[in-house]
């Protein structure tokens, strides 16, 4: 018996070195990567039965102090330690409260259009692109599954060699936001299909998501490489559209006078002959 809470407290504890901790890495008995269900029970203060029956899901509900221990222990950021709690407490939500859908108000989109060099684009929380401006387009041009950000990066064959100079990096961004963003809510089953249709065609990404990582995409340099206009090194910001619950607006932005806004410039040139 296996649950979703789990999974994730045994992808941590598989991930903790022992050494951050406190213990010893070569103990000779270790015959799995991490620490083991008896170190972790020790360190979080309860029996080792009771954590066994948290990873196998036959305790579904520790208590906020159990939960503390236990974000302590595998070093959980405040993140993480959300995510550990809607796991261990899952909120029955309301589908029509908290999905904007996908319909981009009109005054986003004039607000993108006017962005001549600025790449935009919405999605929504299954990283669906809703919507991009021109340069934005321009940018992604060449590649498969444009439509839909994890499709994009995990399964366009020329998503790791043609866009994202750290591919590895940016990849597990991804799908670490993709848990973050979606908490426990399970109940998509667009979501679903997404997922499994990327655990069926991507080895990367089977590997990525069995990790449990947990963390939002916030500010941060993204560093692209274009075939009209060579490599870019992009500021990236994202906002929330409060008046579509669940979409967000992603922005790319050069620093002023830097050889990457001279690329956005040559780029956003290119991009009527380009469409």
């Amino acid at each position: 018996m296996s649950s979703t809470l789990g999974d994730f407290l045994r992808a941590r504890r598989q991930a903790m070195p022992p050494n951050k901790v406190g213990l010893p890495l070569g103990d000779d008995r270790r015959r799995t990567p991490g620490l083991r269900r008896d170190e972790v029970a020790l360190l979080a203060d309860v029996s080792v039965d009771y954590y066994t029956r948290l990873e196998q899901g036959r305790e579904r509900r520790p208590s906020d102090r159990v939960l503390e221990a236990l974000a302590r222990v595998f070093h959980l950021d405040a993140e993480a330690t959300e995510h550990l709690h809607q796991l261990a407490r899952p909120r029955v939500r309301s589908r029509g409260a908290e999905d904007g859908g996908d319909q981009v108000n009109a005054h986003v989109l004039r607000l993108m259009d006017r962005w001549n060099h600025v790449p935009a684009c919405v999605c929504n929380r299954r990283t669906d692109v809703l919507v991009h401006n021109t340069l934005s387009a321009a940018l992604v041009e060449g590649l498969e599954h444009t439509d839909n950000f994890l499709r994009m990066i995990f399964l366009s064959s020329a998503a790791s060699g043609l866009l994202w100079v750290d591919w590895e990096r940016e990849a597990c961004s991804m799908v670490a936001h993709l848990r973050a963003a979606l908490g426990v809510d399970h109940e998509d089953p667009f979501l679903l299909q997404l997922v499994e249709e990327l655990l069926t065609e991507s080895e990367d990404f089977r590997r990525m998501w069995a990790r449990h990582d947990v963390g939002l995409i916030r500010s941060d340099i993204v560093r692209l490489r274009h075939p009209l206009v060579g490599e870019l090194d992009l500021w990236h910001e994202s906002f929330s559209v409060d008046s579509a619950p669940g979409q967000r607006l992603f922005t790319l932005q050069a620093e002023p006078g830097s050889p990457s806004e001279e690329a956005l410039t040559k780029l956003s040139a290119m991009s009527p002959r380009i469409h």
